[in-house]
């Protein structure tokens, strides 16, 4: 007799495939400028490096490019996504109404729990300033911290997409001298009045704070 096969939502599931292996080690080397914005991607060379076909790394670049961080130029081929001016301040003016949106809900909503991860969150960023990297990620997992907790599913999911293509910035804010330290403050002051359950204040905050980091990455 025949074996019986599994319904499918008993079948385990299969290893990611190779071409998202491939797109999260671009990703990472975008990140870190080993691919510079603007620059041409050697897809042959990188398939030598990868030790891979042209298939999975064809694939990769068409995610990469439905993310932002790659364009795709007819007969010229793949390059890294170069930030404009108009791109930059489009992504810190569509961050600044989700993030003040999620602040003044987490002021709201948030629970005891709640407001004293956001605490501890903060604290390791104040125990960071002079680390430019290490600080760059705290503060990203601060805001990312803080949409998670306004509960917005949607929200979350584009702020994650936006947060990838500001890294493509040149010019971000906190490579700026002395903005960790006004970052920080700016921080300070949301984390307040999230903590005093004051959501307009907690809104105006953050705001600010993206409009002043916006004015740092001109």
């Amino acid at each position: 007799m025949a074996a019986i096969e599994p319904p499918p939502a008993s079948r385990p599931l299969s290893p990611r495939a190779l071409y998202q292996d491939v797109a999260e080690r671009l990703r990472q080397q975008i990140f870190a400028r080993e691919l510079e914005p603007g620059s041409w991607i050697d897809e042959l060379k990188l398939c030598g490096e990868y030790g891979i076909s042209r298939t999975p790394m064809r694939e990769a670049l068409k995610v990469l490019a439905v993310e932002g961080l790659v364009t795709m130029k007819v007969r010229r081929g793949a390059y890294v996504t170069e930030m404009s001016r108009d791109d930059v301040a489009q992504v810190y003016h569509l961050l600044a109404l989700l993030e003040s949106d999620a602040a003044a809900t987490v002021a709201r909503e948030a629970g005891a729990e709640q407001r004293a991860e956001l605490q501890r969150v903060h604290d390791q960023l104040e125990e960071l300033v002079g680390q430019r990297d290490a600080f760059f990620a705290a503060n990203e997992h601060f805001h990312m911290i803080l949409l998670q907790i306004a509960g917005n599913r949607w929200a979350t999911q584009t702020a994650i997409d936006l947060r990838k293509v500001m890294k493509l910035n040149r010019h971000h804010s906190l490579f700026k001298q002395g903005r960790l330290a006004e970052s920080l403050a700016e921080h300070r002051a949301v984390l307040a009045a999230i903590l005093a359950g004051d959501a307009e204040a907690a809104r105006r905050l953050m705001k600010a704070h993206f409009d002043r980091g916006l004015q740092a990455a001109a």
